[in-house]
């Protein structure tokens, strides 16, 4: 048993998963609980900017210059989780010179590098940008992988000790008087790894002292510990709306005043549409409409007209954790600050040993852990210093040694280079595997041994597999591969929960692109329901009617075969899965 305090972090976005990391660097006794995978909420539906601060140079500086100051850190620390791609702001005719030049003084002003570029020399570092575009300002804008991110983060935290629970959902605050001494949460599978058809327990996890780090669902956690005052985060709904490849290897930005799609990030494979923001009631519960899609590609097309042309492969939407402090009145939720907000329930409501972070950006969690990891430590009168913005993620220890890698397992080849992108200095550790090491995903280079590794990091769940490794959520969308990684769960686990595992990451994967049903892409969905639907009937339709059994052998010998006395029958349509399920 620890010595040192206990902490809980409850949300498993950029934010807890980075103040676990802090706190167990410093030596505290930390445990995270998350209801879904990582990144289950605000840091898994995002257009994946590492912002330099440039959209914030104008209306918010104080966001702006935090920006420009982590940018540099996570460069450093988890440089295989980023790609330095540069960032534009670009100016068509119709847009103000006015503030094309306010937008300038103001990056300056923030220290965030900049340089102007004429329409024709942007272009010839973007070709597909418009005729029509006159100038532009470059900003160190980069494109960042969410995902990964947060896994490091949570690998990091438990290296140092740290206890990461996973698709375990808080159900109640435990309280004893005015304090706060731990939570209850429902495991789905029991704790660990997540293993499908395993039962759900609960727990009581007591703790010294809980943060709430969960985003846009921070005010539910703050009624179960039966706050008076409510946390009035106001989530903000966006779409982000993936094309089937990159139209632009640089960020770019419309330089014009706050408005809807006015991003185009370039990431992995893909180039990511963004956004539109719009406030809801429900971070779980609101509507995706087709309107806010068209409004993508109607509008982006004027900075990239390619994109018209292009096939959009599926759309998402995430919900910002947007906080206004009491008393700011601000009607429109695109006027509010992206500063974030740490609220010590003590203070603020009589509540001892909780304290809630809300509001911020992807690109500031790292400083975001450290403010509330220093407060806490203040709360727990311990003394030690925030490291993590020197000390590299798990992947980004030496990225010198990718070239090394490359040479020592002959992967010069665009799927070698990929797996050594994604797993930087891990390379050695992963791919080092004895027998052969097939591609399990085409579409993004994702091999046998790193969806093992995924794996034996998640148990059964082949949905944080994906985010751990890309695979499936390139361009077929799961329609090649995702039997292929099921199939990897042979032979630690048994066909049930493969199975189970199987449809979840198929059901996953559909549920984007259901918005996203015409043209090309349109085709594509009926290549993969064929596939998936029709040839290994996983929508588990009808196969025959009793007339036309009487002549037909039944292709499986579990439930539903041909009687053996040639009666009718009905065959089976589970995709040869066996048993009368």
């Amino acid at each position: 048993m620890s010595s040192q305090p206990h902490v809980l972090v409850i949300g498993g976005g950029s934010t807890g998963c980075g103040i676990a990391r802090d706190l167990a660097m410093r030596g505290l006794d930390v445990t995270l609980v998350e209801q879904g995978n990582l990144t289950h909420g605000t840091t898994g539906r995002m257009h994946g900017l590492l912002h330099s601060g440039g959209r914030y140079a104008v209306a918010d500086q104080a966001s702006a210059k935090e920006c420009m100051i982590e940018n540099r850190i996570l460069r450093d620390i988890a440089s295989h989780c980023v790609e330095e791609t540069g960032g534009l702001f670009v100016k068509r005719p119709e847009d103000s010179e006015e503030y094309f030049q306010k937008k300038l003084e103001g990056c300056k002003e923030c220290d965030i590098p900049v340089e102007v570029l004429s329409g024709e020399e942007a272009r010839k570092e973007e070709p597909y940008l418009a005729k029509d575009v006159e100038k532009a300002i470059r900003v160190p804008d980069g494109a960042v992988d969410p995902f990964r991110l947060c896994v490091a983060n949570a690998a990091s935290a438990e290296e140092h000790g740290a206890r990461i629970e996973t698709h375990a959902p808080v159900v109640d605050v435990l309280k004893e008087g005015d304090e706060v001494v731990g939570v209850e949460v429902e495991h789905e599978s029991g704790p660990g790894k997540r293993v499908h058809r395993e039962p759900g327990t609960r727990e009581e996890i007591r703790a010294d002292y809980v943060v709430n780090a969960t985003g846009a669902w921070a005010g539910q956690i703050g009624e179960m510990a039966g706050l008076e005052k409510e946390i009035e985060v106001r989530p903000g709904k966006g779409v982000m709306t993936i094309m089937n490849t990159r139209q632009v290897d640089t960020v770019i930005n419309r330089c014009k005043p706050k408005g809807d799609a006015d991003i185009v990030v370039p990431h992995e494979t893909t180039a990511i549409l963004g956004t539109t923001d719009v406030e809801v009631d429900d971070p779980e519960d609101y509507p995706e409409e087709q309107w806010e899609v068209d409004l993508m590609i109607d509008t982006l097309k004027e900075l990239v007209p390619i994109i018209e042309e292009a096939r959009t492969i599926r759309s998402f939407w995430g919900v910002r954790p947007l906080y206004e402090p009491p008393g700011t009145g601000t009607s429109d939720s695109t006027d509010i600050t992206r500063d974030f907000f740490l609220l010590d329930h003590a203070d603020r409501d009589g509540v001892e040993n909780f304290t809630s972070i809300v509001g911020g950006k992807f690109t500031t969690y790292r400083m975001m852990g450290e403010d509330i990891s220093d407060h806490v430590c203040d709360k727990l009168g311990v003394d030690a210093e925030c490291r993590t913005d020197e000390v590299p993620l798990p992947g980004s220890d030496d990225f010198s040694v990718l070239r090394d890698y490359m040479d020592e397992f002959g992967i010069r080849s665009p799927i070698g280079r990929r797996s050594a992108q994604r797993l930087g200095s891990r390379t050695d550790e992963v791919l080092d595997v004895d027998g052969p090491n097939p591609t399990v995903c085409e579409c993004e280079a994702v091999t046998r041994a790193e969806v093992q590794d995924g794996i034996e990091g998640s148990g059964s769940d082949l949905n944080a597999v994906r985010l751990r490794t890309r695979a499936s959520m390139g361009n077929c969308q799961g329609a090649f591969c995702c039997h292929r990684m099921a199939s990897e769960l042979y032979d630690e686990y048994d066909e049930e929960t493969a199975y189970d595992a199987w449809d979840e990451l198929y059901q996953e994967r559909w549920k984007g692109e259901r918005h996203a049903m015409w043209g090309r892409q349109l085709s594509q969905a009926a290549l993969k329901y064929s596939l998936h639907g029709t040839t290994m009937n996983r929508d588990k339709d009808a196969a025959t009617t009793d007339t036309v059994i009487s002549d037909f052998t039944a292709f499986d010998t579990g439930a539903g075969a041909s009687p053996s006395d040639g009666t009718a029958g009905t065959a089976a349509t589970d995709g040869g899965r066996r048993g009368g399920d």
